[in-house]
């Protein structure tokens, strides 16, 4: 599970348009212990807009956000998020990606439990109440619903105007949001080419259907960002998945990101490592440029 916690408003960011929520409804999303920090603006940022929308499922109605640059078609990307939930420091990730040229939706990954955001400012997921709470969202989740839902995604994404359908789509996880990339593109291989998971947990299993065994089902390539205090739980998951993706002849760049810990990567996060995860981030839009061509 993640050691992530909630975010404060951010939406100043330049050439941000909010289509759905104003500037005092942003705010009043944030409600979280302290301010997340601001990520970096991209050089020649594209103006974007953003908004809420909802998604049809087998299993119900997920809330998401989507944003994109204002003018032409881009390759689209699925964001799942950490245990924490879609929450303002992940529509700020969103808004980053968007800056760079894609159109980006993130989810609720718990819509059928709940609406996001669900913490109260100050909530974290080491707090024994917190846990409690969050514990029957995950419970409500399964292998088979995550395709299900990442099927809904994926064709809510190719009926927007702003998605470039020529070009193959890219996922990004956190956390329990790596299995559910990995997922993503074994259910939809024709159209998911690229894959990047974060500190992802339990991508290595011995069920059939674990992550790592599904694989042989992808045609994408990847990157596997670890951090060091997972690693050195499981030393040796990256070299199953190394040679899982070299059987599969799928490119995969696999490292562990010196002195990170568990939940580096959002930038509320008590253990945000900023260098670290501008690293990964770079490497991430490395991955997404060269393979959704």
């Amino acid at each position: 599970m993640c050691d992530e916690f909630t975010a404060a408003d951010n939406d100043a960011h330049l050439g941000i348009v909010t289509s759905a929520v104003t500037r005092r409804g942003f705010a009043s999303l944030a409600g979280g212990a302290g301010l997340a920090m601001l990520l970096p603006v991209p050089a020649n940022a594209a103006m974007i807009s953003g908004k809420d929308v909802s998604i049809a499922t087998p299993d119900g109605t997920a809330d998401g956000y989507f944003v994109a640059p204002m003018k032409g078609k881009h390759p689209a990307v699925l964001m799942w998020p950490d245990i924490m939930g879609l929450r303002p420091a992940f529509r700020q990730m969103a808004d980053r990606l968007a800056q760079s040229g894609y159109a980006v939706l993130v989810v609720n990954q718990f819509y059928r439990s709940t609406k996001a955001p669900f913490l109260a400012p100050g909530e974290s997921y080491d707090q024994p109440a917190v846990r409690a709470k969050i514990g029957p969202f995950v419970a409500a989740l399964s292998p088979a619903g995550t395709v299900r839902d990442a099927t809904a995604f994926v064709a809510f994404l190719d009926a927007q105007k702003q998605v470039d359908k020529k070009r193959g789509v890219g996922t990004s996880g956190y956390c329990m949001g790596g299995p559910m990339v990995m997922r993503t593109a074994a259910a939809i291989p024709g159209r998911i080419k690229a894959g990047a998971s974060f500190h992802g947990g339990g991508l290595v299993g011995t069920q059939p259907d674990s992550p790592n065994m599904l694989i042989p089902q992808m045609k994408a390539s990847y990157l596997i960002a670890i951090a060091e205090n997972d690693d050195a739980r499981a030393p040796g998951d990256k070299e199953v998945l190394r040679a899982a993706f070299a059987a599969a002849k799928l490119s995969a760049e696999i490292e562990v990101y010196t002195g990170t810990k568990h939940g580096w990567c959002p930038p509320d996060s008590r253990v945000y490592d900023a260098a670290q995860a501008d690293k990964a981030w770079g490497r991430m839009l490395e991955l997404f440029k060269t393979s959704l061509v």
